[in-house]
Order: structure tokens, then sequence, then C-alpha cells
């Protein structure tokens, strides 16, 4: 059959993309710090039209040479939009000019109508830790999205070292109250980190009315912290527990506190 001029049937468009792609992917899987890929070359092959792990990969390599990377995610953004990936790498590059972009890409975006693409941006943020604003990680966890949240508190656990015990509870209460309950799990696992008696006491409550999985968390969390604080919360709770696992689990968490 003769095809028209410059015309290739659509499966030979697939087939060419296949090998196409597959050779990119060889090519990345033979780079290595003694035959780095040229940064020039990433960015002439890099492309939208790409599948999405390939994207991902270029973009990860692209981020990977910081100051050499930021100059480069700037020109695919300016010739190829704000892409998923790209936001990542500037994440990656670790530059202060690309945090700044960064931040500045989240202000712009509105949070709930964009709940994806503002994720993606918290996510590319999360390496800056205790840097980033602390207005910044009250505003994410009060977005109503469980990912969003989710992102937020692994903001607030590089920012924590910065607070106190009363500070940091104010920040968590709402979560440790989120109906969904990865949220307030993920809240107990950082309140567990601290030994305050304050933090202590908030988790023992929480034993008493939180849903069988959170009274499970905040009763492990009780054991893991150990101090005079806890084991006395724990001591109370293996009496004053209605019958049931929750004591069992009380009980349990305090004689361990004794082992040898």
């Amino acid at each position: 059959m003769n095809w028209p001029p410059n015309s290739v049937p659509a499966d030979q468009d697939l087939v060419h993309s296949d090998v196409q792609e597959a050779a990119l992917w060889e090519r990345l899987s033979k780079s290595s710090r003694r035959a780095p890929l040229e940064p020039q070359w990433l960015g002439e092959v890099y492309s939208p039209s790409l599948s999405l792990g390939l994207r991902r990969a270029l973009a990860e390599k692209i981020g990977m040479l910081a100051e050499t990377g930021w100059p480069l995610v700037q020109e695919l953004i300016a010739c190829h939009g704000v892409q998923d990936e790209l936001i990542l790498a500037a994440g990656l590059t670790h530059q202060p000019e690309s945090r700044d972009w960064l931040l500045q890409l989240l202000d712009e975006i509105d949070s709930e109508l964009d709940a994806d693409q503002a994720l993606v941006v918290l996510q590319a943020l999360a390496c800056w830790g205790g840097e980033l604003p602390l207005e910044l990680i009250k505003h994410t966890l009060s977005l109503p999205g469980l990912q969003l949240r989710l992102a937020g508190l692994q903001l607030l656990s590089f920012h924590a070292y910065q607070l106190n015990d009363t500070t940091l509870l104010q920040l968590c209460e709402p979560l440790l109250n989120d109906f969904r309950e990865p949220v307030a799990l993920a809240a107990i696992r950082l309140l567990q980190r601290r030994d305050g008696a304050e933090i202590s006491e908030r988790l023992a409550q929480l034993s008493g009315t939180g849903s069988d999985s959170v009274a499970a968390a905040a009763l492990r969390a009780l054991g893991c912290i150990a101090t005079p604080s806890s084991q006395s919360w724990l001591l109370e709770l293996s009496h004053n527990l209605p019958v049931g696992e929750r004591r069992q689990l009380a009980c349990k968490q305090l004689q361990q506190q004794y082992r040898t």
C-alpha cells in the first residue's frame, strides 16, 4: 500500500515511540558518576509526549544536577509549561532560587481547585524542612484534602524541633480530631517523638475517646515515650479503661516499660 507523502501509519508511530523510549531507558541505565549524562542531552530528549515514568526519570536526573539543573528546569518550564515532574525536579536541585519559585507557585495555586498540583509543590518543598515559613505549614494543615494535610504534617515534622510542646499540640489538634484515621494516626506518630507531660496527657485522652485504631496508636505512642509521665498515664488507663482490647493494650504497654 502506498501511504501519502510524509504520512506514517499509526501503529508504526507507536513502534517508533517504543523503540525511542527503550533507547532512552538504556541510556539512563548506563549513566553513573563516572559516566554522567550531559545536561544538554537531558534537556533535548525530555518531552511531555514521553511516558510518565520516563519523564519522571529524566526530570530526576535533571534535578540531581543541582546548580546546573535549576537553569535547565527553568528552560524546560518555559518551553513545555509547568509539568509535575519539572516541579519535583526544581525541588531536587535544592537551590534557594528554586525554593522561592516553588513558594510563589504555591501561592498562585488555588489549593482547593487544583489540589493535585498543590500536593506536588508541597512534596517538592519538603526537602527544605524547617526553613519553610510556619504560616505556610499552618495553612497547609488547614486545607480539607487528605493528601494535602498529610503533606502538611510531613512539613511540620521537619519544623517541629523549633516548636515547644504547647505550640506543636495546638497545630496537631485539628488533625487529631480529623475523622479520617490516616491523618490522626500520622499526627500521633509525630507527637510520640516528644516526651513532654502535656503530650502524654493528650495521648492518654485519645486512648479513651478516639476510634479503635486511633486509641491503639495513642497507647503504643505512650509506650514508646517511656517517661514517668507516660508510665503514670498507662498505669491509670490500665485500671480505668473499660474491660476489653484497649485496657489489655494499656496493660501490655505498661508491662513492657519494666522489662529488663
